[in-house]
């Protein structure tokens, strides 16, 4: 599953070579973030989350409970596992409306509309099991490929595609058919 480079890269980081560490997280904090980041929509919190999957993925390293199979899928089990705390701990980040910055060419009606319909979204996808949700936010907020959600999850393509038709399904029922 993982190149010949990733696995030397990933062998120097559970020496903790640090140049690995850093290459680590030069490769994958902007993805871990951009998931974070769909999921809360908040990108201070985003960001804070992001520092701590890898601080999370260092403490894993010490104590030899570090990623079995695939490493990038760990490392987004741990951002997902982050994300659904921060909603099990019933958190509001949430900036009020009145504090948002508009620009100039949008009617602010607008700005709080498509915040409001990105909340739907975030708390429909929030209902779905840990697996759907992954999966549609990897294949739609992400863009990533089946082949690469497979390869991520551990899973054939076929799994990936049945995960997504039922958790679309889920979405629809959740929603209620309205239009998002």
């Amino acid at each position: 599953m993982q190149s010949n480079e990733e696995s030397a890269l990933l062998k120097r980081a559970r020496e903790y070579d640090q140049a690995a560490i850093a290459e680590i997280y030069d490769r994958y904090s902007v993805r871990i973030y951009n998931y974070i980041y769909h999921r809360l929509g908040n990108a201070p919190l985003a960001e804070d989350l992001t520092a701590t999957v890898f601080l999370r993925m260092l403490e894993a390293i010490r104590s030899s409970k570090a990623w079995q199979t695939s490493f990038s899928g760990w490392l987004y089990r741990i951002a997902h596992n982050l994300v659904v705390d921060h909603f099990r701990a019933g958190r509001q980040d949430d900036v009020p409306l009145d504090e948002w910055p508009v620009a100039s060419h949008e009617h602010p009606a607008d700005v709080a509309e498509r915040s409001l319909t990105q909340q739907r979204l975030r708390a429909a996808i929030s209902q779905l099991t840990e697996e759907q949700s992954l999966v549609i936010t990897l294949k739609f907020l992400e863009g990533m490929s089946n082949a690469e959600i497979a390869q991520l999850m551990g899973k054939s393509e076929g799994a990936i595609k049945s995960l997504q038709f039922r958790a679309l399904a889920a979405l629809r029922r959740i929603i209620g058919g309205e239009e998002l």
